[in-house]
C-alpha cells in the first residue's frame, strides 16, 4: 500500500465549457492530467487561474504552501507581448489570466526548489517566465502540418533525447510522442539545456540547470506513453516533501 501521496497542482484552462442545463465559462482540464497523476502516485489538485493581476503573485505563493509539485498545462497560446514580440496573424487571442498566473507559479515554485513539469503551453510559460522567446506559427518554419496534423486529434512523432539525460533514463534515446501545437521554444533560456529534438530541429524537452526537477516536455505524455514521466516527476515531489518537512501545510496522514 503506497504512503499518503504528494499533492500536485495543476494548471487549468478557462474556457466556454457546457454541462447539464448550463453553458458558461468553466475553469476545467482534461482527464488525462488527472489520471497521469494518481497512476504515478500523486494526488492532482485544480489550480485555477482565479487570482486578479494585482494579487497574482501571493495568491501563488499560497497554493504553493500546500503542494509538493507543479504541472502546467497545455491550453491556448501565450501572449507575445509577454516576450516582447509583435503579435503574429496565427496567434490565438489573449489569455491574460493564465499567462499572469502560470507565469507567477513559475517564479514562485523555483525559488522554492519545487518540482515543475511543463507540458505543451506550459513549456512554453516556463521559457517565456525564464526569458526565453516563441516561434509563433512552427509550420512556417518546419513547412508542414507535423506537430498538430489533424484538428481535434493528438499526432504522433519520434522525439531524439540526449544521450546521458534523465529523460532519456526514464524513456529511452527515441520515444513516440502525442503531440498537438502550432507553436515552439525559439529561443532557450540561459539557465536551460535542450534535450528532446523533433526529426526537423524542433525542441521537445528541455531542463533548468540551476533546479532540482524542472523540466518542460513539448509533447503530452499526459495522452500517450508518458507515465515514466510522471512516475519520475511524483517520485521527485514526494522527495522534496520529505525534505522539506514542516515547510508546508501537511494533511495529518
Amino acid at each position: 500500500m503506497r504512503g499518503v501521496p504528494a499533492r500536485i497542482g495543476l494548471t487549468t484552462y478557462r474556457e466556454p465549457a457546457a454541462f447539464g442545463v448550463w453553458n458558461e465559462p468553466a475553469d476545467l482540464l482534461p482527464i488525462t492530467y488527472a489520471d497521469a497523476i494518481v497512476a504515478a502516485g500523486g494526488a492532482p489538485i485544480m489550480l485555477p487561474p482565479a487570482a486578479r493581476p494585482a494579487e497574482v503573485n501571493a495568491f501563488a505563493e499560497a497554493v504553493l504552501d500546500g503542494l509538493h509539485g507543479l504541472v502546467l498545462t497545455g491550453g491556448a497560446d501565450v501572449n507575445p507581448s509577454r516576450y516582447d514580440a509583435p503579435r503574429d496573424e496565427h496567434t490565438g487571442p489573449e489569455r491574460a489570466d493564465r499567462d499572469g498566473w502560470e507565469i507567477a507559479l513559475v517564479r514562485a515554485a523555483m525559488a522554492r526548489d519545487l518540482p515543475l513539469l511543463g507540458v505543451c503551453r506550459g513549456m512554453q510559460v516556463l521559457a517565456v517566465a525564464l526569458g526565453g522567446t516563441l516561434l509563433q506559427h512552427l509550420p512556417d518554419a518546419v513547412g508542414n502540418d507535423s506537430h498538430s496534423p489533424t484538428i481535434g486529434v493528438h499526432g504522433r512523432h519520434e522525439v531524439r533525447l540526449a544521450d546521458g539525460s534523465r529523460i532519456a533514463d526514464w524513456l529511452g534515446a527515441h520515444t513516440e510522442v502525442a503531440t498537438y501545437h502550432h507553436q515552439s521554444v525559439e529561443r532557450l533560456p540561459d539557465s536551460t539545456i535542450a534535450n528532446g529534438w523533433a526529426e526537423d530541429g524542433t525542441v521537445e524537452a528541455f531542463e533548468v540547470c540551476d533546479t532540482t526537477w524542472t523540466i518542460g516536455v513539448q509533447w503530452h505524455p499526459e495522452v500517450y506513453d508518458g507515465l515514466p514521466l510522471f512516475n519520475a516527476f511524483v517520485d521527485a515531489s514526494s522527495k522534496w516533501r520529505t525534505a522539506h518537512a514542516g515547510a508546508t501545510a501537511e494533511v495529518p496522514a
